[in-house]
């Protein structure tokens, strides 16, 4: 049978392929499914190679904190607000809703200091950010209301300390926080890039301090079977294998050591109730006695057989 060009195969893998003709066809379910969004895949060919590029959607599955870059050195410093206005733009209070012509007082974000009252403290509700989406499941930050005057060593001290992740200034003490489980961002990639290099873009969109050797990327079935994405794999190809449905599969992002793979043989029986599995090890159980009973007879046998021959070849060395 003859082998079909170079270039009508697309990588997926370390030494695994499929051909374009299949991968075509995956992509049109693919993009079917996801008809009038945002999520819709584009491909074209360069130099005869099939490039598919858009966004993929990966969900947040940490269990530790991470850490967040300090502001850049030649990021500028905005001013501070005025009294009547949020610092960055953020509204923490309408969260999307129409703000009210109401004079809203100004709240700062500043290390929380020994000299103010317990009853000026307030928690800070988390912003709510264009998609995607970078939660926080708690914080310790403290607010305080502030007068219109600022010394200019405080200023000096609450820039110091300030730095962005998706615009938004946050205190140095909310540098380390948690993304809330399940919650989804996507990334725009293309099927040329790995597993390492899609972590990259990930945490440097988000401004992630931490190192993407930390972390991989795992396909998660809601049977309960969990896969890891190798170094070597392509995640965009990987998500167009497995179907475009996040009810059957999501993409992952979790820690390296806190995460073991599940099979899809382990997988199928992880949802059973207890006394079902006991039932199901009580029979391999079984199984197994009588498998260990058959082996123990045949072996006697052919022990026998073996010793007895052993002595006849001892008693009439003739008969060898």
């Amino acid at each position: 049978m003859e082998q079909p060009p170079e270039t009508s195969l697309v990588p997926c893998g370390k030494d695994k392929y499929i051909s374009k003709h299949e991968l075509l066809a995956h992509l049109k379910n693919y993009n079917l499914y996801y008809e009038g969004q945002n999520l819709q895949l584009r491909h074209r060919e360069e130099e005869e190679e099939l490039i598919v590029e858009g966004l993929l959607n990966i969900f947040w599955g940490l269990r530790r904190p991470i850490r967040l870059q300090m502001q850049d050195d030649n990021e500028r410093i905005r001013p501070p607000p005025s009294s009547t206005s949020w610092h960055s733009g953020c509204n923490l209070l309408t969260q999307g809703k129409a703000a009210k012509p109401t004079i809203i007082p100004d709240i700062q974000v500043t290390e929380a200091e020994d000299t103010f009252s317990p009853e000026s403290e307030e928690v800070e509700k988390p912003s709510q950010e264009d998609t995607p989406q970078l939660m926080r499941t708690r914080s310790d930050v403290g607010v305080r209301r502030r007068g219109n005057l600022r010394t200019p060593g405080e200023q000096r001290r609450i820039k110091r300390h300030r730095f962005s992740i998706n615009g938004h200034f946050y205190n140095h003490k909310t540098s380390v926080f948690t993304p809330a489980y399940g919650s989804v961002t996507n990334v725009r990639i293309n099927s040329t890039m790995s597993t390492p290099q899609v972590l990259k873009l990930l945490l440097n969109k988000f401004k992630i301090e931490n190192s993407s050797a930390e972390f991989s990327l795992y396909m998660v079935h809601t049977s309960g079977e969990k896969a890891k994405l190798k170094d070597t794999d392509y995640p965009l190809v990987a998500r167009i294998l497995h179907g475009p449905c996040e009810l059957v599969c999501k993409v992952f992002l979790m820690e390296k050591d806190q995460v073991e793979e599940i099979t899809y043989d382990v997988a199928q029986y992880i949802k059973f109730e207890m006394p079902v599995l006991n039932s199901f090890i009580m029979k391999l159980k079984e199984e197994e006695d009588r498998e260990i009973t058959k082996l123990t007879r045949r072996y006697t046998s052919l022990r026998f057989l073996i010793e007895q021959r052993l002595h006849d070849m001892a008693n009439n060395p003739a008969t060898i």
